[in-house]
């Protein structure tokens, strides 16, 4: 035998072809958010042309405020909004609620418009498999959309910074503009409460889709018409409401798990009132999460098994 051919084979690299396989399982996930994002702009403009009337709003409420009531500011008391602070709450909260929404009716739609339109047919026989499908679906309301709006909230709120601050520096009169509130801190409390808030919600978007893959017309109305009919038929046999105060648990309980009830975008410091391990040990977050991913699994096998329309 050759002796330059007696090559220690330990020293040879192994291909790369776990590299290449992890690679591949990522990419499909990653086309399939582009192409969400791509076919689903009002994921974005929504919260956008929101945030363009809060600013509007914002700019004649400041004009209000420099001919009217130079003295706004120093009626603010400890602990609570002043007229210049709530605007930056509103916009907060606004921006926020339209970007639930927006992520409710995308999810709606996110696997029904496929069968409508037949297109399911075509996206079937490329080789992504369903549950990638289904996870790139739900990974827009979950942290797509949380995101953009947290990115939308920062933008608006800077630009209502500097707007109120050109106002002001117009109005030799007015008192000279301090920061609400530390922005910076806001900025974390709110994308902490976002993201609380998208976790909290998993299994409405969990069910919404599973409505999206088997209904056949109307899935807003087979999405909500069980939930009112359960909630009424409770009332009416047994004259109890466990059922919507459930409901009421699910959509909004979210913020007292994650804030003990306090207002961030009202408080002089907002991080005070963020209550991370309160709400990571909060019983009803954890079996929302196995309710979602139910869900999830129930709509990846109506995806799978499910015709057009």
């Amino acid at each position: 035998m050759n002796p330059a051919l007696n090559v220690d084979r330990s020293a040879v690299p192994e291909p790369r072809e776990n590299t290449r396989s992890a690679a591949s399982r990522t990419r499909p996930f990653y086309w399939s958010v582009r192409r969400e994002l791509w076919e689903n702009r009002a994921i974005y403009l929504a919260p956008l042309v929101t945030a363009g009337v809060v600013i509007v709003g914002f700019l004649i409420n400041a004009v209000g405020l420099l001919r009217g009531s130079g003295a706004a500011v120093s009626l603010q008391l400890p602990n609570q909004a002043s007229p210049i602070e709530l605007p930056y709450a509103i916009a907060a909260v606004l921006i926020a609620m339209v970007g639930v929404l927006t992520g409710a009716l995308y999810c709606l739609d996110a696997l029904y418009v496929d069968r409508r339109d037949r297109s399911v047919l075509f996206w079937r026989s490329l080789p992504v498999p369903d549950a990638t499908t289904v996870l790139s679906k739900a990974s827009i309301p979950l942290a797509v959309v949380p995101l953009a709006i947290f990115g939308i909230m920062a933008a608006t709120h800077v630009a209502m910074l500097v707007l109120n601050l050109v106002l002001r520096l117009a109005n030799a009169a007015a008192p000279a503009l301090r920061p609400p509130m530390p922005l910076g801190e806001l900025w974390v409390a709110l994308l902490y409460g976002l993201a609380a808030m998208a976790l909290w919600l998993a299994p409405l978007y969990g069910w919404l889709l599973v409505v999206s893959a088997w209904a056949r017309r109307a899935p807003f109305l087979w999405a909500s018409l069980p939930l009112i009919i359960a909630g009424i038929l409770e009332k009416v046999a047994l004259n109890t409401s466990h059922f919507a105060d459930f409901l009421s648990y699910r959509l909004f309980g979210w913020f007292e798990a994650a804030f003990g009830g306090q207002r961030p975008c009202c408080l002089p410091h907002p991080l005070s009132a963020v209550a991370a391990g309160r709400f990571l040990t909060t019983p009803g977050l954890w079996t929302g999460l196995v309710m979602a991913a139910i869900f999830l699994a129930a709509a990846v096998r109506l995806r799978r098994f499910r015709g057009p329309i």
